[in-house]
């Protein structure tokens, strides 16, 4: 397909977005879905009793997808109404149960409850990518759960951790995603129909006030399409809180990544880890030799976007007066749809890194053993009291020293602090036997332990339970 160069088009669309999440979002699902809670209504009101028959029905249903949008488009621009010209180009085709269509419904009927079906469909999505970018990083925590690396906090060398176990701090996050996404699906509920401010009003004059066959009607058109039930009240639409619960939901997976994005991108700079790079990509048009992580900026791009596109959905929810009004209208369609699709190209990029990232364990054990010296001072401490050194003379003398070899690091010499301390003879200790204490295993405490318990008991069975939706990988369009 040629590009237009003519007119705007999404990046979402043309750089980002996976084509699944694109159909989702798509006018073609929109439409079919209409006519589909059509035809479930419908369905249901024949079945307790109103004048609908088995052949109208049949009709519609045979006439979900063939949607002959021309004849929705002219009438459109007649009536200025989406939703009444879909009703008569419905009934064009239709032209048995063209009486019927729509019955008792009012236009949220087909538009908030293909919001929520969308939303749910989308959310799925979003959870089998998780899963996967969850896979690939449970398989790196256990290939390198014992390799030890040095560990930051405030950005300043701290305590030894372990590849693996640093790893598990972003898997664990993306766990806390998982299941808030899987609490918001398993809690979405359709509108039902509801009428135009909640009162179903127009409900029981169809049924003649019986309210058991309104409620069935619920029943039967929430079932049909999937759902456990439809929400208890409303106005005329579901309560914006739901979309902003869910945009909240995807602001969660962002958050997340975009620490995972800037974590790899400053250990891309410490030269221990680094993002896939292609034989042929281009690092800078200036600087041949650079190899950026694109990818990475990237995820912190679009994750800075969802997290603040996730504002819209909480002011317009702020802003509904009464049963409703249609601030939401405009905004919704924009945010709700940018959010799904934005997260779907940060999980694209997440599957593409996590399947491939580049491990340089030497440069990872050079940059430890030039702090490891300090670390280890406690225990040469210990050591040099079993020797009959006095505990806090030699605290002093490590203090000292230590301060001394980290000079001479920043100046740009060998840390020097185990010679520093052998020809002490305070401390009545050998350089081997310093040398002999400087085992990076040592000082990882139970990072390697704590990366196979979570992955066992946290993230298996999760993996396990749905194996089926793992093994995907993403290729970046750009």
């Amino acid at each position: 397909m040629s590009k237009n160069y003519n007119s705007y088009e999404s990046p979402f669309c043309t750089r980002y977005a996976s084509p699944e999440m694109q159909y989702i979002f798509s006018a073609e699902k929109k439409f079919t879905t209409w006519r589909k809670l059509w035809v479930a209504l419908a369905r249901g009101e024949m079945k307790l009793g109103l004048p609908v028959t088995q052949e109208q029905v049949d009709e519609l249903e045979a006439n979900v997808n063939n949607i002959n949008y021309e004849d929705a488009e002219a009438r459109e621009k007649q009536v200025r109404h989406d939703v009444m010209s879909h009703v008569y180009a419905y009934g064009l085709q239709c032209p048995k149960a063209a009486g019927i269509i729509h019955l008792g419904a009012t236009s949220c009927y087909v538009g908030d409850n293909t919001d929520i079906i969308v939303m749910r469909d989308a959310l799925e999505l979003v959870r089998k990518k998780l899963l996967n970018v969850m896979s690939n990083l449970a398989d790196f925590a256990e290939k390198y759960k014992a390799m030890p690396c040095l560990a930051y906090t405030h950005l300043q060398p701290a305590q030894p951790t372990t590849v693996g176990k640093r790893a598990t701090l972003w898997l664990n996050e993306l766990l806390m995603d998982y299941e808030e996404i899987v609490y918001r699906i398993s809690n979405l509920k359709l509108l039902g129909q509801k009428g135009t401010t909640g009162t179903q009003a127009s409900f029981a004059e169809l049924f003649n006030g019986d309210s058991q066959k309104i409620k069935a009607l619920e029943r039967s058109i929430a079932e049909e399409m999937g759902f456990s039930a439809c929400v208890p009240v409303s106005g005329q639409t579901y309560s914006r809180k739901v979309d902003s619960q869910v945009l909240s939901a995807l602001s969660g997976i962002a958050q997340t990544c975009s620490k995972f994005s800037n974590d790899l991108r400053l250990l891309q700079n410490f030269e221990e880890l680094e993002e896939p790079f292609e034989k042929n990509q281009i690092g800078s048009s200036a600087m041949p030799y650079k190899r950026n992580p694109m990818r990475s900026e990237r995820i912190t791009a679009l994750a800075r976007y969802v997290m603040i596109d996730s504002l819209n959905p909480a002011f317009t929810a702020g802003t509904q007066w009464f049963e409703r009004t249609l601030d939401d209208s405009a905004n919704k369609r924009i945010s709700v749809a940018e959010g799904f699709l934005a997260v779907d190209a940060i999980l694209n990029i997440m599957m593409n890194i996590t399947d491939g990232i580049q491990v340089y364990p030497e440069m990872i054990k050079r940059r430890l053993m030039t702090k490891l010296p300090f670390m280890a001072t406690e225990n040469i401490m210990m050591r040099a009291v079993e020797n009959g050194g006095n505990r806090q003379e030699l605290h002093e003398l490590l203090r000292t020293h230590s301060h001394a070899a980290a000079k001479q690091v920043k100046e740009g010499g060998e840390n020097d602090l185990a010679a520093r301390i052998a020809g002490d003879p305070a401390f009545n200790i050998t350089k081997e036997e310093i040398e002999a204490l400087l085992i990076p295993e040592n000082y990882v405490g139970r990072a390697p332990e704590q990366t196979e318990e979570f992955l066992n008991e946290c993230i298996k069975p999760i993996l396990e339970e749905n194996k089926n939706l793992l093994g995907e990988k993403a290729e970046l369009s750009v």
